[in-house]
């Protein structure tokens, strides 16, 4: 067993989950937000969180399509669970977070570390194809998570989260990047044949907190109109960065 590689692959890997934490950097500037500004953020979030989800079903639907739906499936029926368990259960907490804001945040803390076992699959067998190649995939993921720890962070803000804490939350749920890179480098073969069904199970679990959690929140303070433009704005963003990213 090469040490080294594996090593280079952890840390590839840590160095991605690292950067979700940079998400949170815009709001030190401005460190309290009032409430009002909750349904401007939450449909910023939905926006990111759509044009994620997309672009993983693309790139699923290009592996397999059945294991797309696979996933896909999995990921709505493990949000569907998730959410009646919390209300099977009571009142949560999430540090300074009580009931209804502790929930939303939990939950887009959830989606997010689903989506981070497809980037660490990914990261894993991307250095299996070289490391030339493992290198470059593990520098765009690294990018990419940025605006995914933005997204957190416009949840997780307008709350009463600071921003510290909320990249942390950020890092946290990257935290499986690292722990399947590994495993995925090493079994590449077994893996590789996963990685549609983790990518429909990451947009299927955006896509059900988008349209289930946040776009009706988003709704009550901005309208349909406010809504519509926050998500276009924020998705199309989204979707030239990732071009850009991948040129």
């Amino acid at each position: 067993m090469d040490w080294l590689h594996l090593g280079i692959v952890f840390g590839a890997a840590l160095i991605t989950a690292l950067a979700t934490g940079l998400g949170a950097l815009p709001f030190l500037l401005v460190p309290r937000m009032s409430r009002r500004w909750l349904g401007a953020s939450n449909a910023l979030a939905a926006g990111l969180m759509i044009a994620a989800s997309l672009t993983l079903i693309v790139e699923g639907a290009q592996e397999s399509q059945g294991r797309l739906a696979i996933g896909l499936l999995l990921g709505y029926l493990a949000m569907r669970v998730g959410r009646r368990f919390m209300h099977r259960h009571g009142e949560f907490a999430l540090g300074e977070l009580r009931g209804a804001d502790a929930k939303k945040a939990l939950l887009i803390v959830g989606v997010m570390t689903l989506h981070s076992f497809t980037e660490g699959l990914g990261v894993g067998v991307s250095f299996g194809g070289g490391e030339g190649l493992g290198v470059f995939i593990s520098a765009a993921i690294a990018v990419h998570n940025v605006p995914e720890g933005l997204a957190i962070s416009l949840v997780l803000v307008p709350r009463g989260v600071s921003p510290w804490t909320a990249a942390g939350w950020s890092v946290f749920s990257s935290l499986p990047q690292p722990l399947m890179a590994v495993p995925a480098y090493l079994f590449v073969t077994a893996f590789t044949p996963l990685l549609p069904v983790g990518f429909g199970l990451a947009a299927g679990a955006m896509l059900w907190m988008t349209v289930s959690e946040l776009l009706p929140e988003a709704r009550v303070t901005l309208g349909r109109v406010g809504v519509l433009v926050a998500v276009i704005v924020s998705a199309v963003a989204m979707i030239a960065f990732q071009e850009t990213l991948l040129r």
